[in-house]
């Protein structure tokens, strides 16, 4: 949830002055690099394990090819990889938003619209495909998110606020789902009371965060713990999985959990250095300039081809 909250605002941030080309060039970018090398480890990990808790065939590989995986009948290659799902279409809202100049000029009617619809479905509708479509269920986190870039980048106003601590009250209620979830799936769950506790403090971390942003300096070693966290979320679970499973008997748990987690840290590190940072330039370039001569190409046309395009 507190990556959801991040994602509103750094997805907001990054929408600021783009087109929705240029945006959708620059999440593939961001992205799709890092998850094919991870997503490619990972069924090499499962393949050699042959672990029958997490299998892996070439036919589920090619389907996560497309990062998603469900939709083709196939189980994604890491249990994290639903929310990318969720940011996917969070992308593709804003990329709607800004190709509409809904996003430059109605954010907050949008917003207020999004929360209302989102109430109503968690409230009284109850409907898996607006779940899915307008992620209602973690639409306050996005949103909250959004919020306070809005707040930062236009200055305070009584709607944005009032928008703010709307998605919060609403938040508080979307986490009895993921309660009944869990509840359903594994016969357990946290309280309601503490999951409240939880959701004060990560959007007391997330607000801290936005105030202190001017007082941490963008070093070198802030740039490579932020540049980590893609990889370390693609890699992590069932990796670390198989690895603590296998070392957790021979050394004994926490010295399997140190290792691990420095070798997940080692191999995100890698990714990040030898992957993503050399690849996203060059590969934004190619995007762009594919993505302009397929417009120059439309605009040649006749209009009535356009249409049918």
């Amino acid at each position: 949830n507190l990556f959801f909250l991040i994602s509103g605002f750094v997805i907001a941030w990054s929408a600021e002055g783009r087109s929705w080309r240029d945006f959708a060039v620059a999440r593939f970018a961001r992205l799709y690099p890092g998850y094919l090398v991870c997503m490619t480890a990972t069924f090499a990990m499962l393949l050699l394990a042959r672990d029958p808790r997490l299998p892996a065939d070439l036919a589920g590989y090619i389907a996560n090819l497309l990062m998603l995986a469900p939709a083709l009948g196939h189980p994604f290659m890491d249990g994290v990889y639903w929310s990318i799902v969720l940011e996917i279409v969070f992308y593709g809202w804003i990329a709607l938003l800004l190709m509409t100049g809904l996003f430059q000029r109605r954010r907050l009617p949008v917003i207020a619209a999004w929360l209302a619809i989102s109430a109503a479905n968690e409230f009284v509708l109850n409907s898996g495909a607006l779940r899915m479509a307008l992620l209602t269920e973690y639409a306050p986190f996005f949103a909250g998110g959004m919020l306070a870039q809005h707040l930062v980048a236009k200055g305070r106003s009584i709607e944005a606020m009032v928008l703010a601590l709307a998605a919060f009250l609403l938040s508080c209620d979307t986490l009895t789902v993921t309660r009944d979830w869990m509840q359903a799936h594994y016969v357990v769950s946290l309280s309601l009371a503490q999951l409240l506790g939880a959701n004060i403090v990560i959007h007391t971390l997330f607000i801290a965060a936005v105030f202190l942003r001017r007082r941490i300096a963008p070093t070198p070693f802030i740039m490579l713990l932020g540049g980590l966290t893609y990889p370390l979320y693609l890699l992590h679970q069932n990796v670390g999985y198989l690895a603590l499973n296998a070392l957790a008997p021979h050394l004994g748990r926490w010295p399997a959990l140190a290792l691990v987690t420095g070798a997940m840290l080692t191999a995100a590190w890698l990714v990040c250095r030898f992957v993503e940072t050399p690849v996203r330039k060059p590969l934004i370039r190619v995007l762009t300039a594919a993505v302009d001569r397929a417009g120059s190409t439309l605009a040649g046309l006749p209009a009535s081809l356009v249409a049918r395009a």
